[in-house]
């Protein structure tokens, strides 16, 4: 299995989501029958009973002719269809605008303790995100600077409760801040060099390969930005500044859903869809940033008078880009912003009226999962109001990709010629029992493309929030050296130029939460599932020091599972450090058969020597 050791630091951005697909299976199942004795009264066997039912979340903006919130709703108020046919609303809760004073009551997140560290970040707003992206792709410098000066305006002016995360693209994405309410660490970081104007060259224009480059960022980056948003509850509304969208993004090569909804931007796109389970809420709003124009033909740069025929296709442009706008915003259930220069003013719209909203939930009536696209409809028995709202969902066959993860597993268990183990998490932190025999492995860096978990354990990349998780550290006391033409010890995998240097041996404990663990249940009963554990060091220039992998094969029985679920799963790796010299530690979790990732970055100058972590003894 190739490691994740290129260099290239790949990433890039994202449109698309609100709503989701939510399984609740319930299930009583049948006393065992008891052979027949003479004498004895045989109760007969009882039935069995499977109840399934498949609830709908989604989220919905209602504003009065004005463009105010509209408070006070009932479920009786809304009334919902699926293709037609009447849903009954289950439940129905209002969201407003978290002010100063009830983000203060929000529970604190307690100190870790030494030499532990987490990708999970806690939420400033439990009810409402924002997610600012400058897309640098298509801006020239001065878009930027003037793009830029909106967004500290409004930073200036921002109302307390806002929670805000910044995000840039050009050749990669980039994290420039994350969630926070704090305001004066908003603008530092829109006034830092993070957030400086890209001077790469703005990729404008129609050929076909300016065309498939800016569609690649926009494929990765996207789904980039949805590992990090899925760790983050309530609802995310994501600022798209963007001058033109890629025609391939709409025509033949669909950027799929990277928020996990089982919903594309193109209906006919199914390539993306992922785990039904899970809700990301991610709404978008698409700002053209050319703001306000006029035709080309009648610009003052423009020469000679307008014909009827350059006239009509200039207009069919501008209106076709504006059309593209609107459709990712209605597929997301956002707005379109276009033909307006008050960037400011905009984003204060959409954060008020992304933080006063409506979430509804009905079990739908259709029991057909077919995979195909179901649309729904939502109206307010309300004169003249408008509602936002995402446009549909797939109807994805949870069973049969429970049976395809099963065979897929099997698959990976006959080419390791392991079988794996049941797993019973235990108090402290021994390699698991669920570990299939011979499943550590290491290597020295290969070629191989960068996309997904590999692109996600490069040095610097945004972390994904799709799997939490904890690392406990132990660095050893004493320093170990080898002769450079002496073998390494067994589990050391430092490349060749450190081999002769002093390291330490950094021991860590992982502990996930699994509850985002795609764990398939099997005709008899037990839980199946993969789980990759890397670790990679990296020196001050990007450059691979050490790499480790860990796999483990989970076979869980009934008590195992809940176990698992209450205790969440440990793993204990070692790998060597460099003792000397500017050092990162890159720790990622991945869940191979649903796709989902964590990740964190620890500086090693910031692991206190000798000191255990927590769950760790001391040396």
């Amino acid at each position: 299995m190739p490691l994740y050791l290129s260099r290239t630091m790949k990433s890039s951005f994202a449109a698309a989501c609100c709503i989701a697909l939510c399984a609740f299976s319930l299930a009583v199942q049948a006393r065992a029958q008891q052979p027949e004795q003479p004498g004895i009264a045989v109760p007969a066997p009882s039935p069995t009973l499977s109840i399934t039912a498949r609830e709908v979340l989604l989220d919905v903006v209602v504003t009065d002719a004005q463009g105010h919130p509209v408070p006070g709703l009932t479920a009786a108020d809304f009334s919902v269809t699926e293709e037609g046919a009447p849903q009954q609303i289950r439940r129905l809760d209002e969201h407003h605008a978290m002010s100063a004073d009830d983000l203060g009551r929000l529970r604190q997140i307690p100190t870790l303790p030494p030499n532990t560290f987490t990708n999970f970040t806690p939420v400033t707003n439990t009810n409402a995100c924002t997610v600012i992206l400058l897309d640098a792709m298509d801006m020239s410098v001065p878009v930027q600077m003037y793009l830029r000066e909106q967004l500290i305006g409004y930073l200036k002016h921002m109302q307390p409760g806002a929670s805000i995360a910044i995000f840039q693209v050009d050749n990669e994405m980039r994290l420039i801040q994350g969630f926070t309410s704090d305001q004066q660490l908003l603008l530092a970081a829109a006034e830092s060099k993070r957030d400086m104007p890209s001077m790469n060259r703005p990729m404008r224009g129609t050929g076909e390969l300016n065309q498939i480059a800016r569609m690649e960022i926009l494929r990765s980056g996207m789904r980039t930005l949805g590992r990090y948003l899925a760790g983050f509850p309530g609802r995310k509304n994501l600022i798209w500044f963007t001058a033109q969208l890629p025609a391939s993004m709409f025509y033949g090569g669909g950027i799929g859903s990277p928020f996990r909804d089982s919903f594309g931007i193109i209906a006919s796109d199914v390539s993306g869809l992922t785990d039904v389970l899970t809700v990301s809420r991610v709404a978008v709003y698409p700002v053209d940033t050319r703001g306000l124009q006029g035709l080309r033909q009648f610009q003052a740069e423009s020469r000679g008078m307008p014909t009827p025929g350059n006239f009509a296709a200039s207009a069919a442009r501008q209106s076709m880009n504006y059309a593209d706008l609107d459709l990712v915003a209605a597929a997301t259930g956002g707005k379109a912003y276009y033909n307006n220069n008050g960037m400011q003013q905009i984003i204060a719209q959409v954060v008020d009226d992304g933080s006063n909203y409506y979430s509804l939930a009905y079990a739908t009536t259709n029991s057909q999962w077919n995979g195909q696209l179901r649309h729904f409809k939502i109206t307010v028995d309300r004169p003249h109001v408008k509602l936002q709202y995402r446009e549909g969902y797939f109807a994805i066959d949870r069973e049969r990709q429970e049976q395809m993860q099963i065979a897929a597993m099997a698959r990976r268990m006959q080419r390791k010629g392991a079988q794996p183990a049941d797993f019973a998490p235990p108090a402290a932190a021994p390699p698991p029992p669920g570990a299939a025999p011979g499943s550590t492995s290491g290597s020295t860096p290969g070629p191989h493309g960068k996309s997904g978990f590999a692109a996600a354990m490069d040095l610097g990349a945004v972390p994904p929030t799709e799997i939490v998780f904890t690392a406990s550290l132990l660095p050893a006391g004493a320093t170990d050296k080898v002769d450079k033409n002496a073998p390494l010890p067994e589990g050391n995998f430092l490349r060749p130029e450190w081999r002769g240097k002093p390291f330490r041996n950094e021991t860590i404990l992982f502990h996930i939460d699994a509850h985002n663990i795609s764990l398939a249940r099997a005709p008899d009963g037990k839980r199946h599932g993969t789980v990759e554990f890397v670790a990679i060091v990296y020196d001050n220039t990007a450059a691979v020091v050490n790499t480790l992998e860990q796999t483990v094969l989970l076979n869980l029985s009934l008590s195992g599972y809940r176990n698992l679920l209450q205790t969440g799963l440990p793993m204990r790796a070692t790998i060597a450090v460099p003792a000397k010299g500017n050092y990162f530690l890159r720790l990622g979790v991945r869940d191979v058969d649903g796709d989902h990732m964590g990740a964190l970055e620890i500086p090693v100058d910031q692991i206190k020597p000798g000191v255990a972590g927590q769950g760790l003894d001391q040396p």
